[in-house]
């Protein structure tokens, strides 16, 4: 098996250097990632429950998928391969924004990340890879904002704050 490994990079999103993801999570170092949220037609958003498996936040709920860009890929390009590889099918994405965000795993890793988030759209029932993903669920951005606000154990610790940033663009849209 390769070791995967993460693009480290500045805070203006310029490659800095490769480093095994382990070592990058071990230190604490900034790198490149991404967060997709697929919606509905009725503007729910899939979310992902990791596979009790995974070697942090296992059972807690995420967004639709998320990961780290691999080197030579564009943003959209590892969002698209990502929700195959989690969620058994590809949609278009669109990137909306980028943010910098620290958040600790329940291991005693953290993640660093200058996160790209996206957005795609779809209607159907998603294909999981039981591996990467024990379930999933639609829910509507006040059912998940209510939901985090009295279960926030439930739910990983990096995506209480992508959340909480995708929320306030969304709101903003619509001013």
């Amino acid at each position: 098996m390769s070791v995967e490994r993460v693009i480290l990079v500045d805070e203006l999103d310029n490659p800095i250097g490769l480093m095994e993801k382990i070592e990058a999570h071990e230190k604490a170092l900034l790198h490149r990632a991404f967060s997709v949220f697929i919606l509905n037609e009725n503007n729910e958003i899939m979310l992902q429950q990791r596979a009790a498996e995974k070697y942090h936040s296992p059972l807690l709920w995420a967004n639709t998928c998320c990961s780290h860009q691999r080197e030579g890929e564009s943003n959209l390009e590892a969002g698209q391969r990502r929700l195959q590889e989690e969620m058994g099918f590809v949609v278009p994405l669109k990137e909306l924004f980028h943010f910098i965000y620290k958040a600790p795993f329940d291991n005693g890793l953290t993640e660093h990340e200058l996160d790209h988030v996206m957005v795609g759209y779809y209607n159907e029932n998603p294909e999981i890879n039981l591996e990467e993903v024990a379930d999933w669920k639609w829910m509507s951005l006040e059912d998940i904002k209510r939901d985090m606000n009295e279960n926030a154990d439930r739910y990983t610790a990096w995506f209480k704050i992508i959340f909480s940033e995708f929320y306030h663009f969304i709101e903003s849209q619509k001013q």
